[in-house]
């Protein structure tokens, strides 16, 4: 076990005349030193003698050196064991950085919270026990993101999920281009977004560009082709027996103004079928919904009134189905609490090749394609 080293014994004088008195002392003085244990640890002042302790790195001192990985948004609980010394132990962050919103307790060793950040987190914990001695142990937390949950037909939290894509289009067609940026258009989806956020875990949606009333957008394959859920419906036995679709999200915009408009759509193809429900919040010129016919290929306006809210989370949600004869039914638009009633009916417009479900979420710039973003979160798809 350490101790500190004993005082320093004061030194005499002694006189130059008297060779050998003086040989005798100087031994006697060595002797004195060496049984006292003197080191360059004591340093004899002008008051008397002062004992310093210092803290010593204690290879005896072991401290776990792995922790379990994380996901974003889940209870984080874990402890550090430590062995080979004298509790009680102080535990202290030494360097790097632990997860956004986990923390190290002093006293017991524990790292808990819920994380919010996804990422590869490297950091030192310095433990020190009763006696003084320590350990710097490095250390690393992996953080994953939240996996999506699929119960009872339902998708849940897909604007975090994997699978996206995007791209920018352009009149007069309309044709997908990527990566941005491209014919004059910029977007971007960045996903984890802690504020403004719901969950944690919303995604940020951007446009701009040159390009005057060009469009971003963001597509995922849910079950069919190119399943981004592990849904590929090989043997087409799913995607044609689905009828009941709901699609339901919480949307914020600090300036909405700026939008031409803002799109949420459903969309199932099988039997060279296309079944598009397209939804279009009309900010520019009416603020107004409109629905996709697809045999046309145009909006239709419904009269129903579009004026989401600016610095606030505004709550979607989206009804629609596909009726026994292969019609598309536009059942209900629910925005803030106020639910209208659609009732129309469409024919399906032609897919050759194509067979699955999707989801889309649309941005449109406006006559000088002003640059805004979109944050959405607690994205859900429901089907039946």
């Amino acid at each position: 076990m350490f101790r500190p080293p004993l005082p320093c014994a004061q030194e005499k004088r002694v006189r130059r005349s008297n060779h050998f008195q003086f040989a005798v002392v100087v031994t006697l003085l060595l002797s004195l030193l060496l049984l006292s244990g003197c080191s360059s640890m004591s340093v004899p002042t002008s008051a008397g003698t002062t004992s310093v302790t210092t803290t010593t790195s204690n290879s005896s001192l072991a401290v776990s050196s792995s922790l379990p990985a994380a996901t974003v948004g889940s209870t984080y609980d874990a402890t550090l064991t430590v062995s080979g010394g004298t509790t009680p132990y102080i535990f202290s962050l030494a360097s790097g950085a632990l997860p956004t919103g986990v923390l190290l307790d002093e006293t017991s060793g524990a790292i808990a919270g819920t994380p919010s950040t996804t990422g590869n987190f490297n950091f030192a914990v310095l433990v020190s026990d009763s006696t003084g001695a320590s350990k710097q142990q490095p250390l690393q937390i992996a953080v994953a993101s939240s996996p999506v949950t699929s119960t009872a037909n339902s998708f849940s939290n897909l604007q975090h999920s994997s699978g996206w894509a995007s791209y920018g289009q352009g009149p007069p067609d309309f044709v997908d281009c990527s990566p941005s940026p491209c014919d004059g258009i910029t977007f971007s989806m960045s996903q984890g977004i802690q504020s403004p956020s719901m969950s944690g875990e919303a995604t940020q949606y951007t446009l701009g560009g040159t390009a005057i009333y060009t469009d971003a957008l963001f597509n995922n394959h849910l079950i069919g082709d190119l399943s981004s859920q592990g849904l590929p419906d090989a043997s087409h036995t799913l995607v044609s027996g689905y009828h009941n679709f709901t699609y339901d999200v919480y949307f914020y915009g600090t300036n909405l103004e700026l939008s031409q408009a803002v799109e949420f759509d459903i969309n199932q193809f099988f039997n060279n079928l296309g079944f598009i429900w397209g939804h279009e919040c009309r900010i520019a010129g009416g603020h107004e919904w409109d629905v996709w016919n697809n045999v046309t290929a145009h909006w239709t306006p419904t009269g129903i009134a579009c004026n989401p809210v600016d610095n606030a989370w505004n709550h979607l949600t989206i009804q629609v189905q596909r009726t026994a004869d292969n019609q598309l039914l536009y059942q209900s638009i629910t925005l803030n609490g106020v639910t209208s009633t659609l009732n129309q009916y469409y024919d399906p417009g032609p897919a050759p090749g194509w067979y699955g479900m999707t989801i889309n979420y649309q941005m449109d710039g406006n006559y000088q394609q002003a640059p805004y973003s979109v944050y959405l979160d607690q994205l859900t798809f429901t089907y039946q």
